[in-house]
């Protein structure tokens, strides 16, 4: 059965609905994900691109991934937060990348890939029933 979660930026300006469940929830731990979040990962949530809404104004960071490929990083500039994450691929897939940090609710994350992880952080212990993808 299908429901939507909400979530946004840190000030507020930035507000999305999102179809829920999620497709998938993973983790990035290249070292562009892990620039953006400020933090040893990037938490995904891979959604529909038709079931997500926003609402707000998203300024784009036109990146490059360790891959070489386009990335689209999306976020708030009013106050910074990173949003949606997104690719041509995702485009040609029908999906889209919501940082799943942003959801107004998201104590039941449990993330079940975990890619780049030859780019994780030494210290970073990897749950034992996710599957780990060296690169992506």
């Amino acid at each position: 059965m299908s429901t939507t979660r909400s979530g946004g930026c840190l000030c507020g300006a930035v507000r999305y609905e999102a179809q829920w469940p999620p497709l998938m929830v993973a983790t990035c731990s290249c070292k562009n994900c892990q620039k953006q979040a400020g933090a040893a990962l990037s938490i995904i949530a891979v959604l529909p691109r038709e079931g997500l809404s926003v609402t707000g104004d998203l300024t784009t960071f036109h990146d490059r991934g360790e891959s070489g490929n386009d990335v689209f990083r999306k976020f708030c500039g009013r106050c910074g937060s990173p949003v949606i994450t997104d690719t041509p691929a995702a485009v040609e897939q029908g999906v889209i990348f919501i940082k799943a940090g942003t959801l107004d609710e998201a104590s039941d994350l449990a993330p079940s890939v975990h890619y780049w992880t030859c780019s994780a952080q030494d210290w970073v212990v990897f749950p034992p029933d996710g599957e780990k993808l060296a690169k992506q």
